[in-house]
């Protein structure tokens, strides 16, 4: 009878024991893995520290703007068609695609991100907050593109 009874104790303990590594298992797996590689790649990127970057026929003015308000411009050519291909081409920006487009968290090697900081990358045309994403915004000539942390 006592055999049973610590059999069974025995048990109950290898249960709890099994079901407690298997929640710490599912706590510690909460699905950060992609977000670990997009950080990975930004920061990554090195600061660089402005300039003309790249080659191509296409050149426009691009500016970063980081927390503190300091600013670094840079002049880039490409033979892209959109601001983003020719940013990305140049490792100046990194994030994660979503449905939306691009949602772009490390501009310049310096990162940025709502779910971590509360704060993001705003991108702007000529000064004026875009209207449409990094990916789908065409280079046009005469046109001025940054990024400001808000």
């Amino acid at each position: 009878m006592q055999m049973k009874c610590r059999k069974k104790f025995l048990s109950c303990i290898l249960c709890m024991v099994l079901i407690a590594a298997m929640a710490l298992g599912t706590i510690g797996c909460n699905g950060s893995a992609g977000k670990e590689t997009v950080d990975t790649q930004a920061g990554e990127a090195a600061q660089q520290p402005g300039g003309v970057l790249g080659e191509g026929s296409r050149e426009f003015p691009f500016t970063v703007v980081d927390k503190d308000g300091n600013e670094t411009q840079f002049e880039i050519h490409t033979d892209k068609e959109t601001v983003g291909e020719a940013l990305a081409e140049l490792g100046l920006i990194a994030g994660e695609e979503s449905e939306y487009g691009l949602f772009v968290k490390s501009v310049n090697g310096i990162t940025a991100d709502y779910d971590k900081d509360g704060v993001y990358w705003a991108f702007y045309v000529n000064g004026e907050y875009a209207s449409s994403g990094i990916d789908t915004t065409p280079i046009a000539e005469g046109e001025s593109y940054s990024f400001k942390v808000e």
